[in-house]
């Protein structure tokens, strides 16, 4: 079904010089869709012209901040998808810095939302969410029925934007859906510093052969999406009918502690070492303990599971970094 969706189809990826943004681009240029990518090229959210090396030539790049309403209303003229991935997902930077993560996370997805309902109101739109938004679970595997109930400014604002979507959905027929990520990983994420991506920050400690810290007893456990996986997500949302106005989780294939992760990590990468660490106050105050989704959803809904062992994501991630480690370091 994907493999021809998206020929000659007009793709607009908000954030897409970013992690995810970036895969999903290789992705629809393999499948023939014209694609177009919106990224403000912040340096500490992700945004890499590295990520797009080889493919520069077979997309347009539009250097804007989706805060500019006037060029958000003239971007999304015309495109049939648009994959919004655009966002401030640093947890501590939220609380450092709460109006930046307000206006990126809220009003932005505002404008762009208006931009759509004002110059193309046949678009189809996927939102990238995340299961931060459920806060400290209440029981787990955490399900689309869990109450909302974040622990950071970060959360807050994003299940804010979230929901601007579904609403211009269900209020003024703009085609929305939201997927809920929950740990992706993968080739292309920002691994400079750990405010984006903990996963991120060790790879590049283990190949640095650095000692990895690991808050607390290291017992939490957490569930991994390889980017591959999450982007096979976004294709099936994008095209089918029944994800309009609807929440998916995605997730991983099982959950994993982080001392299994570390072990694993390290085992592969062949370097780096680990040691247990107290929490530092800042990170205890929105720890979330151990949490992880149930995607039983997504699967009957739209047919998407993960495919891609945690094992297997992280040996062609640590060759990925290894091969391009300039670019990324």
């Amino acid at each position: 079904m994907i493999q021809q969706a998206f020929r000659g189809k007009r793709c607009l990826i908000t954030g897409g010089l970013g992690f995810i943004g970036s895969n999903l681009a290789f992705r629809l240029v393999d499948l023939g869709a014209d694609v177009v990518i919106v990224d403000s090229l912040v340096p500490e959210y992700g945004g890499n012209m590295a990520n797009v090396h080889g493919l520069a030539d077979h997309v347009r790049i539009n250097i804007a901040d989706v805060r500019d309403q006037h060029s958000l209303q003239y971007l999304v003229q015309g495109q049939d998808y648009l994959f919004n991935l655009a966002g401030q997902v640093s947890h501590i930077d939220s609380m450092e810095n709460p109006f930046n993560d307000l206006d990126i996370n809220c009003r932005a997805q505002l404008s762009i939302l208006e931009a759509c309902r004002h110059n193309n109101p046949a678009i189809k739109i996927v939102f990238a969410s995340t299961r931060q938004i459920y806060g400290r679970p209440d029981y787990v595997p955490v399900d689309e029925q869990h109450l909302l109930h974040p622990t950071d400014v970060n959360g807050i604002n994003k299940m804010a934007g979230e929901w601007y979507h579904i609403l211009y959905n269900n209020v003024y027929g703009i085609r929305a859906c939201a997927l809920r990520m929950t740990n992706t990983y993968g080739p292309r994420m920002l691994v400079r510093h750990a405010r984006q991506t903990a996963l991120g920050w060790f790879v590049r400690q283990a190949l640095d052969d650095e000692v990895i810290s690991i808050y607390g007893d290291g017992e939490q456990q957490r569930d991994y999406t390889y980017v591959d996986d999450a982007v096979e997500a976004f294709l099936l949302a994008a095209i089918n009918p029944a994800a309009d106005g609807q929440v998916f989780n995605l997730g991983g294939p099982e959950p994993i502690s982080h001392l299994q992760l570390i072990s694993t990590l390290t085992e592969v990468a062949g370097t780096g070492s680990y040691r247990l660490v107290p929490f530092p106050p800042e990170k205890a105050r929105i720890d979330i303990g151990s949490v992880y989704s149930d995607y039983r959803r997504i699967q009957a809904v739209l047919g998407w599971q993960p495919t891609t062992s945690l094992r297997q994501g992280l040996e062609h991630t640590v060759s990925f970094y290894r091969d391009f480690r300039e670019a990324y370091w």
